[in-house]
């Protein structure tokens, strides 16, 4: 046993004091008058043993009420670890607030009794103690140190969010803020649910800070997601199918039967179907429908889940042009092939332009930009087709007969993608089509004997052959091969387009999908989801105004759809009003770069406004689905390889945190026994001098 405040035993010589007044006052003797003293000898024997009988017991009962008083005031304890913390504590708790805490325990939310488990951690504590309350958040108002009324208060506040942590930023943070006070004793907490993912404790190195683990568990650990949604072609056309592919997990450990997806689009709900998925699996799903506009479209897919329902829904963002726009660069005169091909499809608009009269400021305009056997590639045009890829455009080159291998080679070597050798007039034929590639992937229904392929009189040779074959001649080497540069890709073909060199424009069930399918292969349309919270730059086109005021907004398009907290459904009530906010934004050239950072906290649509109402842009926004994985270290393996500093709290939810974190900190207190026993002895001596009568 040991004392918090052991100089409090001096006062256990007040002992002395009942001592005295026993010597001093219970002796004094009484005269007693008696008319017969024939039996006074026998009275007085028997009255003189039960008072001192008496007087001893309240003796012993006053030294007995002193001594535990004074221990009271010493406030022992049996002490549980080798050292007890003395002094002002700092004192950091972390409260996971991240979408797995709304999993349920017994009887709440995990995030309810992670917060009742914060009170009883404060209310362990003295009021001189400092606190901090620290969230997923980190909010800037949190990396202080504050009194324990505030802490409480602040803990009350405490709600469901996006955000999620990784445990060693979590106690950097706290160490952080732990420093700011000046008291030598400093506690963390944390208190979370411990995910698999997130939990990487053994990366933190202070050993000067006591770390506590406070484990919560849910009783259920099955959830369904929604992890991602693309298109299978990245350029959406008007009025025909679109395939839409959606990967959804089961988290769970048992199968997940009659899982139902639904697309809500154009303002309709339409149920896809049911879908069966083993434990701990993914299932790929495509959601086919047609796209009857242009302009700016939002999507939602959902399936239906419970309790954690935060990844239950993934919104889309998706702009769909009038039309595809190509641009050839012919060295003499246009392709009446390529202006045949092109004509037929009411969806691309093809623009001739000469090689030596280009607007390049107009390059963007395209998506797809052919070189039509120009004889010379200037060092001005390479580079501007080098970030015209870079960018998402593709590039289609066909060169000429004639063409300058040195200009050529330079315009080449910008994109990484070798060099053309001497041009050789040998026929060849192609023997192999890479269906495999985007160009021509589902464009046959099967590549047997029947499939002609193209042939050629004459043709450079691509050296050295490290891009990737789309057509391939007999002995190996490329006729058309592909070499990504940035969001886009370089198309080079070994052969000219000349009907008299290459039968390839007579070859229409291979020239027209390759034109088709290189104008809409680039990715120069931008994502159709981010994700909150991850340090996303969103890139739209810059409208020039004549307004000196140039501040981009971005604004929650509500749309007659609420923006709901996660596990409500669209049948609940819309919000009073959209939420507006102006993202850090950066102009260079014909684009404007935002990154909205932290400001995007719900998940949905966000239009980008200049001014007015219009819309500039639609961007839609998800949730982490790193919280999907319900996955938890147990207290066993959080207990195998922690640090000395470090060390696991697993009680049960009924069990009263409060006591047992007093009781860590400062042993088994025993004071509370002192001061019962030291009313106790009082009150027997007050029992002993009214009720003993002698």
């Amino acid at each position: 046993m040991q004392f918090l405040f052991p100089l409090f035993l001096a006062a256990a010589a007040a002992i002395a004091i009942p001592i005295i007044i026993h010597l001093f006052y219970f002796r004094r003797f009484k005269k007693v008058y008696f008319t017969n003293v024939r039996f006074l000898q026998e009275v007085k024997d028997i009255t003189n043993s039960r008072q001192k009988l008496r007087n001893l017991l309240v003796l012993l009962m006053r030294c007995l009420a002193i001594i535990f008083l004074v221990l009271a005031f010493a406030q022992p304890f049996i002490p549980r670890t080798s050292a007890v913390k003395q002094g002002e504590k700092a004192v950091s708790v972390f409260v996971d607030n991240s979408f797995s805490m709304a999993a349920l325990s017994k009887n709440a939310p995990l995030v309810e009794l992670a917060k009742q488990r914060a009170r009883d951690i404060v209310n362990a504590y003295g009021p001189a103690d400092r606190f901090q309350v620290l969230t997923a958040d980190f909010e800037g108002r949190d990396q202080r140190l504050i009194g324990k009324e505030d802490a409480l208060a602040r803990i009350e506040e405490i709600r469901i969010g996006p955000a999620t942590r990784d445990l060693s930023k979590v106690l950097l943070r706290q160490q952080q803020g732990l420093n700011t006070g000046k008291a030598e004793n400093k506690i963390a907490f944390l208190v979370s649910d411990f995910q698999e993912n997130s939990t990487d404790l053994s990366d933190f190195k202070d050993t000067l800070i006591e770390v506590n683990l406070v484990p919560l568990r849910a009783v259920q650990e099955n959830n369904i997601s929604i992890d991602s949604v693309w298109f299978e072609s990245p350029v959406q056309i008007l009025n025909q199918p679109t395939n839409l592919l959606v990967k959804i997990s089961n988290r769970g450990d048992e199968e997940a039967e009659e899982v139902r997806l639904a697309l809500r689009y154009e303002g309709q709900t339409k149920p896809v179907g049911a879908l069966r998925i083993p434990a701990r699996a993914t299932s790929l799903d495509t959601v086919r429908f047609t796209i009857l506009r242009p302009g700016w479209h939002q999507a939602k897919l959902s399936v239906t889940d419970f309790p954690v329902q935060f990844d239950d829904d993934y919104y889309i963002a998706f702009y769909v042009a009038e039309r595809v726009n190509v641009l050839c660069i012919n060295g003499l005169q246009p392709n009446k092939y390529l202006n045949n091909a092109f004509a037929g499809a009411r969806y691309f608009q093809l623009d001739n332009a000469d090689a030596r009269s280009l607007d390049y400021s107009k390059f963007p305009n395209y998506q797809l930009i052919v070189l039509n056997e120009p004889a010379l590639i200037t060092s001005g045009l390479a580079q501007e087709l080098k970030n015209f890829a870079n960018n998402g455009g593709n590039v289609l080159v066909f060169p000429a007969p004639n063409a300058d291998l040195n200009a050529y080679n330079g315009f080449l070597q910008l994109f990484e993608a070798g060099s053309l050798g001497a041009y050789e007039q040998t026929p060849r034929q192609a023997s192999q089509i890479n269906t495999e590639e985007y160009v021509f992937r589902d464009v046959f229904l099967n590549t047997g004997n029947n499939l002609r392929l193209p042939g050629t009189q004459g043709n450079f040779k691509i050296a050295p052959n490290r891009g990737e074959h789309i057509l391939t001649y007999r002995d190996g080497s490329a006729m058309l091969a592909k070499f990504p540069a940035g969001e886009g890709a370089l198309y080079l073909s070994a052969a000219p387009l000349d009907e008299k060199v290459s039968d390839l424009v007579r070859n229409g069930e291979i020239f027209v999908p390759l034109l088709f399918k290189t104008a809409i292969a680039g990715s120069r349309g931008r994502q159709i989801g981010y994700t909150i919270g991850k340090d996303e730059i969103l890139e739209a086109n810059h409208t020039v105004s004549a307004s000196s005021e140039m501040v981009y907004k971005m604004r929650s398009r509500l749309d007659g759809i609420s923006q709901p907290a996660p596990g409500a459904s669209d049948t609940d009530e819309p919000a009073p009003a959209a939420s507006e906010f102006i993202p850090e934004q950066r102009i260079l050239g014909s684009k404007v770069l935002l990154t909205p950072g932290t400001q995007v906290r719900d998940a949905g649509w966000y239009d980008l406004v200049l001014k007015g109402d219009s819309t500039l842009a639609l961007f839609a926004f998800n949730y982490d689905r790193r919280e999907s994985d319900l996955r938890y270290r147990t207290e066993t393996d959080l207990a195998d390889a922690l640090p000395p500093n470090m060390k696991v709290r697993a009680q049960n939810a009924e069990a009263n945190f409060t006591q047992i974190v007093d009781e860590e900190n400062q042993g088994i207190v025993l004071w509370r026994w002192c001061l019962l026993f030291a009313l106790l002895f009082l009150a027997l001596e007050v029992l002993f001098l009214r009720l003993w009568k002698v």
